[in-house]
Protein backbone atom coordinates (compact mmCIF):
# COMPACT_ATOMS: atom_id res chain seq x y z
CA UNK A 1 0.00 0.00 0.00
CA UNK A 2 1.02 3.59 -0.62
CA UNK A 3 0.84 5.75 2.50
CA UNK A 4 -1.29 8.59 1.14
CA UNK A 5 -2.33 11.49 3.33
CA UNK A 6 -6.06 11.83 4.12
CA UNK A 7 -6.29 14.65 1.57
CA UNK A 8 -4.62 12.52 -1.09
CA UNK A 9 -6.96 9.63 -0.30
CA UNK A 10 -9.99 11.90 -0.73
CA UNK A 11 -8.59 13.15 -4.04
CA UNK A 12 -8.04 9.56 -5.21
CA UNK A 13 -11.57 8.53 -4.25
CA UNK A 14 -13.17 11.59 -5.86
CA UNK A 15 -11.33 11.12 -9.15
CA UNK A 16 -12.00 7.38 -9.15
CA UNK A 17 -15.72 8.10 -8.84
CA UNK A 18 -15.48 10.68 -11.63
CA UNK A 19 -13.61 8.19 -13.82
CA UNK A 20 -16.14 5.43 -13.14
CA UNK A 21 -19.30 7.52 -13.57
CA UNK A 22 -18.30 10.07 -16.25
CA UNK A 23 -15.21 8.93 -18.15
CA UNK A 24 -15.76 5.16 -18.42
CA UNK A 25 -19.35 5.27 -19.73
CA UNK A 26 -18.33 7.60 -22.57
CA UNK A 27 -15.01 5.94 -23.43
CA UNK A 28 -16.25 3.55 -26.12
CA UNK A 29 -18.33 6.22 -27.89
CA UNK A 30 -15.50 8.73 -28.14
CA UNK A 31 -12.94 6.05 -28.96
CA UNK A 32 -15.14 4.98 -31.88
CA UNK A 33 -15.69 8.55 -33.06
CA UNK A 34 -12.01 9.39 -32.43
CA UNK A 35 -12.98 12.65 -30.79
CA UNK A 36 -11.67 14.43 -27.74
CA UNK A 37 -14.66 14.85 -25.37
CA UNK A 38 -14.46 18.55 -24.59
CA UNK A 39 -17.28 18.32 -22.05
CA UNK A 40 -15.24 15.85 -20.00
CA UNK A 41 -12.11 18.01 -20.33
CA UNK A 42 -14.18 20.97 -19.14
CA UNK A 43 -15.34 19.01 -16.10
CA UNK A 44 -11.75 18.02 -15.35
CA UNK A 45 -10.80 21.69 -15.49
CA UNK A 46 -13.64 22.63 -13.14
CA UNK A 47 -12.42 20.00 -10.69
CA UNK A 48 -8.97 21.58 -10.76
CA UNK A 49 -7.18 18.57 -12.22
CA UNK A 50 -5.10 20.60 -14.68
CA UNK A 51 -3.91 22.82 -11.82
CA UNK A 52 -2.86 20.12 -9.36
CA UNK A 53 0.90 20.69 -9.78
CA UNK A 54 0.64 24.46 -10.32
CA UNK A 55 1.03 26.96 -7.42
CA UNK A 56 -2.01 28.94 -6.32
CA UNK A 57 -0.33 32.21 -7.30
CA UNK A 58 -0.66 31.09 -10.93
CA UNK A 59 -4.22 29.83 -10.60
CA UNK A 60 -3.42 26.24 -9.65
CA UNK A 61 -4.36 24.05 -6.72
CA UNK A 62 -0.98 24.35 -5.02
CA UNK A 63 -0.66 20.64 -4.33
CA UNK A 64 2.14 18.72 -6.02
CA UNK A 65 3.35 15.97 -8.31
CA UNK A 66 2.02 13.14 -6.14
CA UNK A 67 -1.49 14.53 -6.54
CA UNK A 68 -1.03 14.84 -10.30
CA UNK A 69 0.04 11.19 -10.44
CA UNK A 70 -3.00 10.17 -8.40
CA UNK A 71 -5.30 11.94 -10.86
CA UNK A 72 -3.59 10.48 -13.94
CA UNK A 73 -3.63 6.96 -12.50
CA UNK A 74 -7.33 7.02 -11.68
CA UNK A 75 -8.30 8.40 -15.08
CA UNK A 76 -6.15 5.82 -16.87
CA UNK A 77 -8.09 2.99 -15.23
CA UNK A 78 -11.07 4.11 -17.31
CA UNK A 79 -9.51 5.67 -20.42
CA UNK A 80 -5.83 6.11 -21.25
CA UNK A 81 -6.60 8.80 -23.84
CA UNK A 82 -8.21 11.05 -21.25
CA UNK A 83 -5.37 10.37 -18.84
CA UNK A 84 -2.66 11.28 -21.36
CA UNK A 85 -4.53 14.48 -22.24
CA UNK A 86 -4.11 15.51 -18.61
CA UNK A 87 -0.58 14.10 -18.25
CA UNK A 88 0.71 15.85 -21.36
CA UNK A 89 -1.27 19.01 -20.70
CA UNK A 90 0.39 19.45 -17.33
CA UNK A 91 3.69 17.56 -17.55
CA UNK A 92 4.66 18.64 -21.08
CA UNK A 93 2.49 21.72 -21.49
CA UNK A 94 2.46 23.68 -18.25
CA UNK A 95 5.48 22.41 -16.31
CA UNK A 96 8.17 23.70 -18.73
CA UNK A 97 6.71 27.19 -18.29
CA UNK A 98 6.54 26.80 -14.52
CA UNK A 99 10.12 25.49 -14.32
CA UNK A 100 11.82 27.75 -16.87
CA UNK A 101 9.51 30.63 -17.74
CA UNK A 102 9.83 34.28 -16.86
CA UNK A 103 7.37 35.77 -14.42
CA UNK A 104 5.54 37.38 -17.33
CA UNK A 105 5.29 34.06 -19.19
CA UNK A 106 4.00 32.29 -16.10
CA UNK A 107 1.31 34.88 -15.45
CA UNK A 108 0.26 34.97 -19.08
CA UNK A 109 -0.08 31.24 -19.66
CA UNK A 110 -0.33 29.25 -16.43
CA UNK A 111 -3.74 30.46 -15.15
CA UNK A 112 -5.61 29.41 -18.30
CA UNK A 113 -3.71 26.10 -18.41
CA UNK A 114 -4.42 25.46 -14.73
CA UNK A 115 -8.15 25.98 -15.29
CA UNK A 116 -8.19 23.57 -18.21
CA UNK A 117 -9.52 26.33 -20.45
CA UNK A 118 -6.48 25.92 -22.68
CA UNK A 119 -3.98 23.21 -23.54
CA UNK A 120 -0.28 23.54 -24.32
CA UNK A 121 1.86 21.08 -26.26
CA UNK A 122 5.57 20.27 -26.27
CA UNK A 123 7.12 20.05 -29.74
CA UNK A 124 10.23 17.89 -29.45
CA UNK A 125 10.01 14.82 -31.69
CA UNK A 126 11.02 14.99 -35.36
CA UNK A 127 11.42 12.42 -38.12
CA UNK A 128 15.13 12.10 -37.31
CA UNK A 129 15.13 13.35 -33.71
CA UNK A 130 13.30 11.97 -30.73
CA UNK A 131 15.44 10.02 -28.33
CA UNK A 132 18.39 11.65 -30.12
CA UNK A 133 17.40 15.28 -29.48
CA UNK A 134 20.83 16.38 -30.64
CA UNK A 135 19.73 15.55 -34.19
CA UNK A 136 17.05 18.26 -34.12
CA UNK A 137 16.67 19.90 -37.52
CA UNK A 138 14.15 22.64 -36.66
CA UNK A 139 15.93 25.99 -36.53
CA UNK A 140 15.21 29.37 -34.99
CA UNK A 141 17.18 32.44 -36.05
CA UNK A 142 17.03 35.90 -34.55
CA UNK A 143 15.95 38.55 -37.00
CA UNK A 144 15.89 41.82 -35.10
CA UNK A 145 13.47 41.35 -32.22
CA UNK A 146 11.93 38.15 -33.57
CA UNK A 147 12.71 34.46 -33.77
CA UNK A 148 12.14 32.97 -37.22
CA UNK A 149 11.36 29.27 -36.91
CA UNK A 150 11.55 26.67 -39.68
CA UNK A 151 11.16 22.92 -39.46
CA UNK A 152 8.70 20.21 -38.55
CA UNK A 153 7.65 18.11 -35.58
CA UNK A 154 5.70 14.88 -35.33
CA UNK A 155 3.62 12.90 -32.83
CA UNK A 156 2.78 16.03 -30.82
CA UNK A 157 0.05 15.46 -28.21
CA UNK A 158 -2.61 18.14 -27.59
CA UNK A 159 -1.33 20.17 -30.55
CA UNK A 160 -4.50 20.46 -32.61
CA UNK A 161 -7.44 20.64 -30.21
CA UNK A 162 -10.04 23.39 -30.18
CA UNK A 163 -8.49 24.69 -26.95
CA UNK A 164 -4.80 24.36 -27.84
CA UNK A 165 -3.28 27.79 -27.27
CA UNK A 166 0.47 27.22 -27.13
CA UNK A 167 3.25 24.96 -28.38
CA UNK A 168 6.72 24.91 -26.85
CA UNK A 169 9.19 24.17 -29.66
CA UNK A 170 12.74 22.91 -29.34
CA UNK A 171 14.97 24.34 -32.07
CA UNK A 172 18.61 24.82 -33.00
CA UNK A 173 19.42 28.47 -32.29
CA UNK A 174 23.12 28.32 -33.11
CA UNK A 175 26.31 26.28 -32.87
CA UNK A 176 28.70 25.90 -29.98
CA UNK A 177 32.47 26.25 -30.31
CA UNK A 178 32.80 22.48 -30.75
CA UNK A 179 30.22 22.48 -33.54
CA UNK A 180 27.47 20.89 -31.45
CA UNK A 181 23.98 22.34 -31.89
CA UNK A 182 22.76 24.93 -29.43
CA UNK A 183 19.21 23.90 -28.52
CA UNK A 184 16.68 26.34 -27.11
CA UNK A 185 12.96 26.26 -26.35
CA UNK A 186 10.59 28.87 -27.77
CA UNK A 187 6.90 29.51 -27.08
CA UNK A 188 4.73 29.62 -30.20
CA UNK A 189 1.08 30.62 -29.72
CA UNK A 190 -1.45 28.64 -31.75
CA UNK A 191 -2.57 30.41 -34.87
CA UNK A 192 0.76 32.13 -35.46
CA UNK A 193 1.20 32.65 -39.24
CA UNK A 194 3.35 29.94 -40.78
CA UNK A 195 2.42 27.31 -38.17
CA UNK A 196 0.51 24.48 -39.82
CA UNK A 197 -1.16 21.69 -37.86
CA UNK A 198 -1.30 18.60 -40.04
CA UNK A 199 -4.16 16.06 -40.13
CA UNK A 200 -4.58 13.90 -37.03
CA UNK A 201 -2.73 10.58 -37.15
CA UNK A 202 -4.66 7.36 -37.81
CA UNK A 203 -3.40 5.56 -34.71
CA UNK A 204 -3.74 1.98 -33.48
CA UNK A 205 -4.83 3.23 -30.08
CA UNK A 206 -5.31 6.36 -27.98
CA UNK A 207 -8.06 7.32 -30.43
CA UNK A 208 -9.46 10.03 -28.18
CA UNK A 209 -6.08 11.66 -27.61
CA UNK A 210 -5.19 14.51 -29.97
CA UNK A 211 -1.95 13.92 -31.93
CA UNK A 212 -0.71 15.83 -34.98
CA UNK A 213 2.40 16.66 -37.02
CA UNK A 214 3.41 20.33 -37.11
CA UNK A 215 5.16 22.40 -39.76
CA UNK A 216 6.89 25.75 -39.18
CA UNK A 217 7.49 27.94 -42.22
CA UNK A 218 9.09 31.28 -41.32
CA UNK A 219 7.10 31.40 -38.10
CA UNK A 220 7.85 34.70 -36.36
CA UNK A 221 7.49 35.23 -32.62
CA UNK A 222 8.97 37.80 -30.29
CA UNK A 223 12.45 37.20 -28.91
CA UNK A 224 10.72 37.44 -25.51
CA UNK A 225 9.13 34.05 -26.29
CA UNK A 226 12.40 32.30 -25.52
CA UNK A 227 11.66 29.84 -22.70
CA UNK A 228 14.54 29.76 -20.24
CA UNK A 229 18.08 30.63 -21.19
CA UNK A 230 19.26 30.44 -24.77
CA UNK A 231 21.19 27.23 -25.33
CA UNK A 232 19.74 25.46 -22.29
CA UNK A 233 16.82 23.93 -24.12
CA UNK A 234 18.41 20.47 -24.00
CA UNK A 235 19.04 20.63 -20.25
CA UNK A 236 15.56 21.95 -19.54
CA UNK A 237 13.92 19.41 -21.80
CA UNK A 238 15.69 16.59 -19.95
CA UNK A 239 14.16 17.82 -16.69
CA UNK A 240 10.78 18.03 -18.42
CA UNK A 241 11.12 14.45 -19.64
CA UNK A 242 12.27 13.16 -16.24
CA UNK A 243 9.22 14.66 -14.55
CA UNK A 244 6.97 13.64 -17.42
CA UNK A 245 8.09 10.03 -17.14
CA UNK A 246 6.84 9.87 -13.56
CA UNK A 247 3.36 11.10 -14.48
CA UNK A 248 3.48 8.76 -17.50
CA UNK A 249 4.33 5.90 -15.14
CA UNK A 250 1.20 6.77 -13.17
CA UNK A 251 -0.78 6.48 -16.41
CA UNK A 252 0.76 3.05 -17.04
CA UNK A 253 -0.04 1.98 -13.49
CA UNK A 254 -3.64 3.05 -13.91
CA UNK A 255 -3.92 1.14 -17.18
CA UNK A 256 -2.50 -1.97 -15.51
CA UNK A 257 -4.99 -1.56 -12.67
CA UNK A 258 -7.88 -1.11 -15.09
CA UNK A 259 -6.99 -4.39 -16.80
CA UNK A 260 -6.74 -6.11 -13.42
CA UNK A 261 -10.14 -4.79 -12.32
CA UNK A 262 -11.79 -6.04 -15.51
CA UNK A 263 -10.09 -9.43 -15.27
CA UNK A 264 -11.22 -9.96 -11.67
CA UNK A 265 -14.80 -9.01 -12.49
CA UNK A 266 -14.99 -11.20 -15.55
CA UNK A 267 -13.30 -14.20 -13.90
CA UNK A 268 -15.98 -14.16 -11.19
CA UNK A 269 -18.91 -13.66 -13.59
CA UNK A 270 -17.99 -15.88 -16.53
CA UNK A 271 -19.25 -19.44 -15.95
CA UNK A 272 -17.85 -22.34 -18.00
CA UNK A 273 -18.52 -26.01 -17.29
CA UNK A 274 -20.71 -25.03 -14.39
CA UNK A 275 -18.31 -22.81 -12.47
CA UNK A 276 -16.65 -19.36 -12.70
CA UNK A 277 -13.47 -19.42 -14.72
CA UNK A 278 -11.68 -17.84 -11.77
CA UNK A 279 -12.01 -21.15 -9.94
CA UNK A 280 -9.43 -22.53 -12.35
CA UNK A 281 -6.01 -22.19 -10.78
CA UNK A 282 -4.42 -21.12 -14.05
CA UNK A 283 -6.75 -18.10 -14.29
CA UNK A 284 -6.39 -17.28 -10.60
CA UNK A 285 -2.61 -17.41 -10.83
CA UNK A 286 -2.64 -15.23 -13.96
CA UNK A 287 -4.66 -12.61 -12.08
CA UNK A 288 -2.33 -12.90 -9.08
CA UNK A 289 0.60 -12.01 -11.34
CA UNK A 290 -1.37 -9.06 -12.66
CA UNK A 291 -1.86 -7.83 -9.09
CA UNK A 292 1.86 -8.22 -8.38
CA UNK A 293 2.72 -6.12 -11.44
CA UNK A 294 0.33 -3.35 -10.41
CA UNK A 295 1.69 -3.27 -6.88
CA UNK A 296 5.28 -3.06 -8.06
CA UNK A 297 4.46 -0.37 -10.62
CA UNK A 298 2.62 1.75 -8.06
CA UNK A 299 5.45 1.54 -5.52
CA UNK A 300 8.17 2.70 -7.92
CA UNK A 301 5.94 5.39 -9.43
CA UNK A 302 5.08 7.11 -6.18
CA UNK A 303 8.62 6.72 -4.89
CA UNK A 304 9.77 8.76 -7.89
CA UNK A 305 6.93 11.28 -7.46
CA UNK A 306 7.86 11.88 -3.84
CA UNK A 307 11.47 12.42 -4.82
CA UNK A 308 10.32 15.22 -7.12
CA UNK A 309 8.40 16.83 -4.26
CA UNK A 310 11.34 16.43 -1.89
CA UNK A 311 13.78 17.96 -4.36
CA UNK A 312 16.05 14.91 -4.35
CA UNK A 313 17.61 13.36 -7.49
CA UNK A 314 15.13 11.16 -9.34
CA UNK A 315 16.43 10.61 -12.87
CA UNK A 316 17.10 6.90 -12.38
CA UNK A 317 13.96 6.40 -10.33
CA UNK A 318 11.86 8.07 -13.04
CA UNK A 319 13.24 5.69 -15.66
CA UNK A 320 12.71 2.68 -13.38
CA UNK A 321 9.11 3.78 -12.81
CA UNK A 322 8.47 4.23 -16.51
CA UNK A 323 10.13 0.91 -17.40
CA UNK A 324 8.40 -1.19 -14.76
CA UNK A 325 4.95 0.36 -15.13
CA UNK A 326 4.84 0.30 -18.95
CA UNK A 327 5.82 -3.37 -18.99
CA UNK A 328 3.18 -4.05 -16.33
CA UNK A 329 0.50 -2.33 -18.39
CA UNK A 330 1.41 -4.22 -21.56
CA UNK A 331 1.53 -7.58 -19.77
CA UNK A 332 -1.73 -6.98 -17.92
CA UNK A 333 -3.50 -5.90 -21.11
CA UNK A 334 -2.36 -9.10 -22.80
CA UNK A 335 -3.43 -11.31 -19.90
CA UNK A 336 -6.79 -9.55 -19.42
CA UNK A 337 -7.59 -9.96 -23.10
CA UNK A 338 -6.69 -13.64 -22.86
CA UNK A 339 -8.95 -14.13 -19.84
CA UNK A 340 -11.84 -12.51 -21.73
CA UNK A 341 -11.32 -14.88 -24.65
CA UNK A 342 -13.20 -13.87 -27.77
CA UNK A 343 -14.93 -11.04 -25.90
CA UNK A 344 -11.53 -9.51 -25.27
CA UNK A 345 -11.22 -8.92 -29.01
CA UNK A 346 -14.34 -6.75 -29.15
CA UNK A 347 -13.70 -3.02 -29.03
CA UNK A 348 -16.75 -2.44 -26.85
CA UNK A 349 -14.90 -4.08 -23.97
CA UNK A 350 -12.42 -1.97 -22.00
CA UNK A 351 -9.73 -4.66 -22.12
CA UNK A 352 -9.66 -4.51 -25.92
CA UNK A 353 -9.13 -0.75 -25.79
CA UNK A 354 -6.42 -1.16 -23.14
CA UNK A 355 -4.76 -3.79 -25.32
CA UNK A 356 -4.65 -1.42 -28.31
CA UNK A 357 -3.58 1.50 -26.17
CA UNK A 358 -0.92 -0.26 -24.11
CA UNK A 359 1.78 -0.71 -26.76
CA UNK A 360 2.47 3.03 -26.98
CA UNK A 361 3.24 2.99 -23.27
CA UNK A 362 6.48 1.14 -24.04
CA UNK A 363 7.40 3.80 -26.62
CA UNK A 364 6.14 7.19 -25.42
CA UNK A 365 8.22 9.35 -23.05
CA UNK A 366 11.28 7.33 -24.06
CA UNK A 367 11.32 3.73 -25.24
CA UNK A 368 12.11 0.76 -23.02
CA UNK A 369 15.64 0.74 -24.44
CA UNK A 370 16.12 4.43 -23.58
CA UNK A 371 15.06 3.76 -19.99
CA UNK A 372 17.54 0.89 -19.73
CA UNK A 373 20.26 3.15 -21.15
CA UNK A 374 19.50 5.86 -18.56
CA UNK A 375 19.45 3.39 -15.68
CA UNK A 376 22.71 1.74 -16.73
CA UNK A 377 24.41 5.12 -17.10
CA UNK A 378 23.22 6.15 -13.65
CA UNK A 379 24.92 2.99 -12.39
CA UNK A 380 28.22 4.09 -13.93
CA UNK A 381 28.21 2.22 -17.23
CA UNK A 382 28.99 3.93 -20.54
Amino acid sequence: MIDFTPEQQRLRDEIREFADTVVAPAAYEYDTKRELPYDIIRQMGERGLFGLAIPTEYGGQGTGYVELCIAVEQLARADQSIAVTLEAGVGLGAMPILRSGTEEQKREWLPMLARGEALAAFGLTEAEAGSDAGATQTTAELDGDEWVINGSKQFITNSGTEITRLITVTAVTGRRENGAPELSAILVPSGTPGLTVGPAYDKVGWHTSDTHPLTFENVRVSKENLLGERGRGFVNFLQTLDEGRVAFAALCTGAAQGCLDEAIRYAKERVVFGRPIGDNQHIAFMIARMQARVHQARLVTYDAARRIVAGTPFTMEASIAKLVSSEAAMANARDASHIFGGYGYLNENAVARHYRDAKILEVGEGTTEVQLMIISRQLGFA
